[in-house]
């Protein structure tokens, strides 16, 4: 079995992708702290790479920003490439089949503007006594 369940914050804004066949992708990094503190009693963090397909990656660019909380289920993967200067290089990463935005930067952005309807009025309702209620 292989599953992985990581909640934590975005290192940096996620940049969306396109793979030469079009399908989008965005690779990012989930800071995800330890649940332990040490010998100097501060918290650290594990730097997780993960990775996003398609609607997912679109959806995490629009809606979150370096920062943002965010839940990630998925598998752990591992794979090799070259890169420019002809080095091996081997990568491993959770590749994401759900995330769960848990807060977001953007949308927290979007509503600042937010004015209540000064037409609303909240029900008062007075405070009662434990003697008073009938259970």
């Amino acid at each position: 079995m292989n599953r992985s369940i990581l909640v934590g914050r975005l290192t940096k804004t996620p940049e969306l992708k396109s793979t030469q066949s079009g399908i989008s992708v965005t690779a990012f990094t989930v800071a995800v702290n330890r649940p332990f503190s040490n010998e100097s009693g501060e918290r650290e963090a594990d730097f997780i790479q993960c990775v996003a397909w398609r609607k997912q990656a679109e959806n995490l660019v629009k809606y979150c920003d370096k920062g943002s909380l965010v839940g990630i289920e998925g598998r752990i993967q591992t794979r090799n490439y070259e890169d420019d200067k002809g080095n091996s290089k081997y990568v491993t990463e959770v590749v994401c089949d759900q995330i769960t935005f848990m807060d977001t930067k953007k949308k927290e952005e979007d509503n600042s503007g937010y004015q209540p309807d000064p037409e609303f009025q909240e029900e008062k309702v007075p405070y009662t006594q434990e003697e008073d209620l009938p259970f």
